[in-house]
């Protein structure tokens, strides 16, 4: 759980200049290579985070403040309740839509939090956000063999908020999958099946038929 405090500081309502970047697959795997858990590789990724947002984000103890625009403060705090040890930790941070990225775990389950700074609004999403090239987008692959979605998606992001709006669920059981853009309207994905280690890939437009449109709420 989290508390919002809002603080009129005048030293948050400076113009914040900074620039992070997903960290590449292999630089993480090195990273988190000895982390006891996914908590402790979060930390880790937040460390290498910080060394460029700390005028956006600190970490103190068990708190992780995050400065809102124009002024006020966002409370993240780690804790330990009924279903295991709940933690937050800066993954990355999407400059152009001022937006951060929290990774988030919950006892043994894993996920992403989107906190727009401009008024604080939270959103969780299943899996990494992988961000499109007109930086207004992004896709998410959430496979495993239980309490996953076992799609793709395609979100919006904008000043109105993140919506979902499509979709896709393979006819065959994946285990994991990854993403990433290749141009405006295409996404790569490579993926394992259930039962099958060997890596597969494919794309899929985003004009293909098969999406399922969500509707907008």
């Amino acid at each position: 759980m989290h508390r919002r405090a809002s603080l009129a500081l005048a030293a948050l309502a400076l113009p914040i200049v900074a620039s992070a970047a997903p960290l590449p697959r292999a630089e993480l795997a090195a990273l988190c290579a000895n982390a006891e858990d996914q908590a402790h590789c979060g930390r880790l990724v937040e460390a290498r985070q910080l060394r460029t947002l700390s005028r956006i984000a600190e970490r103190d103890g068990d708190e992780l403040r995050v400065s809102l625009t124009p002024f006020g403060l966002d409370i993240f705090r780690d804790s330990i309740n009924v279903t295991g040890a709940r933690s937050y930790a800066v993954w990355d941070y999407l400059e152009d839509l001022d937006t951060l990225v929290l990774f988030t775990t919950n006892g043994d389950r894993s996920g992403f939090l989107l906190v727009q700074r401009k008024g604080g609004e939270e959103y969780r999403v299943p899996s990494e956000p992988v961000m499109a090239p007109d930086q207004r987008h992004f896709a998410t692959a959430d496979f495993c063999a239980a309490n996953c979605d076992n799609e793709l998606a395609i979100w919006r992001i904008g000043a109105d908020g993140v919506h979902k709006q499509a979709r896709w669920m393979p006819p065959a059981a994946w285990s994991d999958a990854s993403v990433t853009w290749k141009g405006r309207d295409t996404i790569a994905v490579e993926y394992s099946l259930a039962n099958d280690t060997a890596p597969h890939s494919l794309e899929r437009r985003l004009g293909d038929p098969s999406w399922t449109k969500v509707p907008a709420k």
